[in-house]
Protein backbone atom coordinates (compact mmCIF):
# COMPACT_ATOMS: atom_id res chain seq x y z
CA UNK A 1 0.00 0.00 0.00
CA UNK A 2 1.30 3.43 -0.88
CA UNK A 3 1.02 6.56 1.23
CA UNK A 4 -2.45 7.12 -0.21
CA UNK A 5 -3.73 3.61 0.37
CA UNK A 6 -3.28 2.36 -3.18
CA UNK A 7 -1.22 -0.61 -4.26
CA UNK A 8 2.36 0.00 -5.29
CA UNK A 9 5.88 -1.35 -4.93
CA UNK A 10 7.68 1.71 -3.55
CA UNK A 11 9.27 0.51 -0.27
CA UNK A 12 9.27 4.02 1.22
CA UNK A 13 5.59 4.56 0.50
CA UNK A 14 4.75 1.10 1.78
CA UNK A 15 6.50 1.90 5.07
CA UNK A 16 4.78 5.29 5.29
CA UNK A 17 1.37 3.73 4.69
CA UNK A 18 1.86 1.03 7.32
CA UNK A 19 2.83 3.58 9.95
CA UNK A 20 0.09 6.01 8.99
CA UNK A 21 -2.61 3.37 9.07
CA UNK A 22 -1.56 2.40 12.59
CA UNK A 23 -1.71 5.98 13.92
CA UNK A 24 2.08 6.46 13.84
CA UNK A 25 1.99 9.72 11.89
CA UNK A 26 5.15 11.27 13.33
CA UNK A 27 7.16 8.13 12.60
CA UNK A 28 5.81 8.08 9.05
CA UNK A 29 6.62 11.76 8.55
CA UNK A 30 10.19 11.21 9.78
CA UNK A 31 10.83 8.91 6.81
CA UNK A 32 10.08 11.61 4.25
CA UNK A 33 12.37 14.34 2.86
CA UNK A 34 11.69 17.90 3.99
CA UNK A 35 13.29 19.70 1.02
CA UNK A 36 11.23 18.44 -1.91
CA UNK A 37 7.71 19.55 -2.83
CA UNK A 38 6.34 16.01 -2.78
CA UNK A 39 8.05 14.92 0.43
CA UNK A 40 7.30 18.12 2.34
CA UNK A 41 3.66 18.08 1.28
CA UNK A 42 3.23 14.45 2.33
CA UNK A 43 4.85 15.22 5.68
CA UNK A 44 2.40 18.08 6.19
CA UNK A 45 -0.53 15.84 5.21
CA UNK A 46 0.47 13.22 7.78
CA UNK A 47 0.93 15.73 10.60
CA UNK A 48 -2.32 17.54 9.82
CA UNK A 49 -4.11 14.19 9.93
CA UNK A 50 -2.53 13.52 13.32
CA UNK A 51 -4.05 16.74 14.63
CA UNK A 52 -7.51 15.71 13.44
CA UNK A 53 -7.29 12.25 15.00
CA UNK A 54 -5.40 13.04 18.23
CA UNK A 55 -6.03 16.76 18.94
CA UNK A 56 -2.32 17.32 19.42
CA UNK A 57 0.81 18.10 17.40
CA UNK A 58 -0.49 21.45 16.15
CA UNK A 59 2.90 23.20 16.11
CA UNK A 60 4.57 20.34 14.25
CA UNK A 61 1.83 20.48 11.63
CA UNK A 62 2.19 24.26 11.28
CA UNK A 63 5.95 23.93 10.81
CA UNK A 64 5.51 21.19 8.20
CA UNK A 65 2.94 23.26 6.36
CA UNK A 66 5.17 26.33 6.25
CA UNK A 67 7.92 24.19 4.75
CA UNK A 68 5.56 22.70 2.16
CA UNK A 69 4.34 26.17 1.21
CA UNK A 70 7.91 27.45 0.90
CA UNK A 71 9.18 24.69 -1.41
CA UNK A 72 6.08 24.43 -3.63
CA UNK A 73 6.91 25.37 -7.24
CA UNK A 74 3.80 24.74 -9.34
CA UNK A 75 0.23 25.93 -8.99
CA UNK A 76 -0.92 22.38 -8.17
CA UNK A 77 1.73 22.09 -5.44
CA UNK A 78 0.71 25.45 -4.01
CA UNK A 79 -2.93 24.42 -4.25
CA UNK A 80 -2.27 21.15 -2.44
CA UNK A 81 -0.45 23.01 0.35
CA UNK A 82 -3.38 25.44 0.61
CA UNK A 83 -5.74 22.47 0.84
CA UNK A 84 -3.75 21.16 3.82
CA UNK A 85 -3.73 24.65 5.36
CA UNK A 86 -7.51 24.65 5.11
CA UNK A 87 -7.75 21.21 6.68
CA UNK A 88 -5.56 22.20 9.63
CA UNK A 89 -7.66 25.31 10.25
CA UNK A 90 -10.81 23.19 9.99
CA UNK A 91 -9.45 20.66 12.51
CA UNK A 92 -8.51 23.42 14.98
CA UNK A 93 -12.01 24.88 14.70
CA UNK A 94 -13.75 21.52 14.94
CA UNK A 95 -11.85 20.54 18.10
CA UNK A 96 -12.32 23.93 19.74
CA UNK A 97 -8.62 24.80 19.80
CA UNK A 98 -9.27 28.14 18.10
CA UNK A 99 -11.90 29.46 15.71
CA UNK A 100 -10.12 29.39 12.36
CA UNK A 101 -13.20 28.88 10.17
CA UNK A 102 -12.52 31.98 8.06
CA UNK A 103 -8.95 30.84 7.49
CA UNK A 104 -10.17 27.39 6.49
CA UNK A 105 -12.59 28.83 3.92
CA UNK A 106 -9.98 31.20 2.52
CA UNK A 107 -7.35 28.47 2.20
CA UNK A 108 -9.71 26.08 0.44
CA UNK A 109 -10.83 28.91 -1.84
CA UNK A 110 -7.17 29.53 -2.69
CA UNK A 111 -6.73 25.83 -3.40
CA UNK A 112 -9.75 25.86 -5.71
CA UNK A 113 -8.19 28.69 -7.72
CA UNK A 114 -4.90 26.80 -8.09
CA UNK A 115 -5.97 23.17 -8.63
CA UNK A 116 -7.57 22.79 -12.07
CA UNK A 117 -10.85 20.91 -12.50
CA UNK A 118 -10.19 17.25 -13.26
CA UNK A 119 -6.84 17.18 -11.46
CA UNK A 120 -6.46 14.37 -8.90
CA UNK A 121 -6.16 16.85 -6.03
CA UNK A 122 -9.57 18.30 -6.82
CA UNK A 123 -11.35 15.28 -5.31
CA UNK A 124 -9.77 15.81 -1.89
CA UNK A 125 -10.46 19.53 -2.11
CA UNK A 126 -14.15 18.92 -2.83
CA UNK A 127 -14.36 16.49 0.08
CA UNK A 128 -12.86 19.01 2.47
CA UNK A 129 -15.21 21.72 1.26
CA UNK A 130 -17.98 19.29 2.11
CA UNK A 131 -16.60 18.92 5.64
CA UNK A 132 -16.72 22.68 6.12
CA UNK A 133 -20.26 22.86 4.78
CA UNK A 134 -21.46 20.01 6.99
CA UNK A 135 -19.69 20.74 10.26
CA UNK A 136 -18.95 24.47 10.31
CA UNK A 137 -21.54 26.10 8.03
CA UNK A 138 -24.23 23.53 8.93
CA UNK A 139 -25.36 23.29 5.31
CA UNK A 140 -26.08 19.61 4.61
CA UNK A 141 -27.25 20.26 1.04
CA UNK A 142 -23.99 21.97 0.10
CA UNK A 143 -22.07 19.23 1.90
CA UNK A 144 -23.88 16.50 -0.01
CA UNK A 145 -23.14 18.16 -3.35
CA UNK A 146 -19.45 18.51 -2.48
CA UNK A 147 -19.21 14.92 -1.24
CA UNK A 148 -20.83 13.65 -4.43
CA UNK A 149 -18.34 15.55 -6.58
CA UNK A 150 -15.51 14.15 -4.49
CA UNK A 151 -16.97 10.65 -4.70
CA UNK A 152 -17.20 10.78 -8.50
CA UNK A 153 -13.66 12.13 -8.81
CA UNK A 154 -12.23 9.59 -6.36
CA UNK A 155 -13.87 6.85 -8.42
CA UNK A 156 -12.44 8.28 -11.65
CA UNK A 157 -8.93 8.55 -10.19
CA UNK A 158 -9.09 5.17 -8.39
CA UNK A 159 -8.54 6.63 -4.90
CA UNK A 160 -10.03 4.00 -2.58
CA UNK A 161 -9.03 5.70 0.67
CA UNK A 162 -10.86 8.89 -0.28
CA UNK A 163 -13.81 6.77 -1.43
CA UNK A 164 -14.00 5.30 2.07
CA UNK A 165 -14.42 8.84 3.39
CA UNK A 166 -16.99 9.94 0.81
CA UNK A 167 -19.06 6.79 1.38
CA UNK A 168 -18.92 7.42 5.13
CA UNK A 169 -19.96 11.06 5.01
CA UNK A 170 -22.69 10.58 2.42
CA UNK A 171 -24.01 7.78 4.63
CA UNK A 172 -23.94 10.08 7.64
CA UNK A 173 -26.12 12.60 5.83
CA UNK A 174 -28.47 9.82 4.74
CA UNK A 175 -28.79 8.64 8.34
CA UNK A 176 -29.57 12.18 9.45
CA UNK A 177 -32.39 12.22 6.86
CA UNK A 178 -33.77 8.90 8.11
CA UNK A 179 -32.63 6.95 5.03
CA UNK A 180 -31.52 3.90 7.01
CA UNK A 181 -30.91 1.47 4.14
CA UNK A 182 -28.85 4.02 2.19
CA UNK A 183 -26.86 4.87 5.31
CA UNK A 184 -26.20 1.21 6.11
CA UNK A 185 -24.96 0.58 2.56
CA UNK A 186 -22.61 3.59 2.64
CA UNK A 187 -21.16 2.75 6.05
CA UNK A 188 -20.69 -0.89 5.00
CA UNK A 189 -18.83 0.18 1.85
CA UNK A 190 -16.59 2.50 3.86
CA UNK A 191 -15.79 -0.28 6.32
CA UNK A 192 -15.12 -2.77 3.53
CA UNK A 193 -12.63 -0.47 1.81
CA UNK A 194 -10.81 0.40 5.03
CA UNK A 195 -10.48 -3.25 5.98
CA UNK A 196 -9.20 -4.12 2.51
CA UNK A 197 -6.64 -1.30 2.65
CA UNK A 198 -5.60 -2.10 6.20
CA UNK A 199 -6.47 1.44 7.31
CA UNK A 200 -6.62 0.42 10.94
CA UNK A 201 -6.98 3.91 12.43
CA UNK A 202 -10.11 4.48 10.34
CA UNK A 203 -11.69 1.09 10.99
CA UNK A 204 -13.05 1.75 14.49
CA UNK A 205 -15.03 4.84 13.35
CA UNK A 206 -16.39 2.83 10.41
CA UNK A 207 -17.50 0.01 12.73
CA UNK A 208 -19.15 2.43 15.15
CA UNK A 209 -21.03 4.22 12.37
CA UNK A 210 -22.29 0.97 10.86
CA UNK A 211 -23.45 -0.09 14.34
CA UNK A 212 -25.76 2.94 14.41
CA UNK A 213 -27.71 1.45 11.49
CA UNK A 214 -27.92 -2.15 12.75
CA UNK A 215 -30.26 -3.88 15.19
CA UNK A 216 -29.17 -6.03 18.11
CA UNK A 217 -27.14 -8.15 18.61
CA UNK A 218 -25.17 -7.03 15.54
CA UNK A 219 -24.97 -3.41 16.74
CA UNK A 220 -23.37 -4.42 20.04
CA UNK A 221 -20.93 -6.75 18.27
CA UNK A 222 -19.77 -3.97 15.96
CA UNK A 223 -19.38 -1.48 18.81
CA UNK A 224 -17.36 -3.95 20.86
CA UNK A 225 -15.03 -4.56 17.93
CA UNK A 226 -14.69 -0.78 17.53
CA UNK A 227 -13.83 -0.46 21.24
CA UNK A 228 -11.17 -3.17 20.89
CA UNK A 229 -9.46 -1.32 18.03
CA UNK A 230 -9.85 2.02 19.80
CA UNK A 231 -8.04 0.63 22.85
CA UNK A 232 -5.41 -1.06 20.66
CA UNK A 233 -4.52 2.31 19.13
CA UNK A 234 -4.30 4.05 22.49
CA UNK A 235 -7.59 5.95 22.31
CA UNK A 236 -7.30 7.21 18.75
CA UNK A 237 -9.25 8.85 17.20
CA UNK A 238 -9.95 10.86 20.35
CA UNK A 239 -13.37 12.04 19.16
CA UNK A 240 -14.63 8.46 19.08
CA UNK A 241 -14.42 8.06 22.87
CA UNK A 242 -17.85 9.53 23.59
CA UNK A 243 -19.54 7.49 20.87
CA UNK A 244 -18.03 4.25 22.17
CA UNK A 245 -18.63 4.90 25.87
CA UNK A 246 -20.65 1.96 27.26
CA UNK A 247 -24.03 2.86 28.76
CA UNK A 248 -24.02 3.62 32.46
CA UNK A 249 -24.99 0.69 34.73
CA UNK A 250 -28.73 0.49 35.01
CA UNK A 251 -29.32 2.90 32.10
CA UNK A 252 -32.27 2.11 29.89
CA UNK A 253 -31.43 1.01 26.36
CA UNK A 254 -33.65 0.87 23.31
Amino acid sequence: MSGNGTTGDDPLQTAVWRLRSRACWADAAALLPRDTPTGSLQRATLLVERCLYTERGWEDAEDALRTAEAVAHTDEERGAAACERGQLAYAATLHGVRDRADEARAALGRAAALIPPGAPGRALLDFRRGLLAENLTRSPQAARAAYRRAHAAATAHADPLLLSFTWRHLAGLALRDGELAEARHGFAESLRIREELGYLVGTAPALASLADTESEPEASRLREEARRLFRLLGGVPTWLAAQLAPPAPGAATA
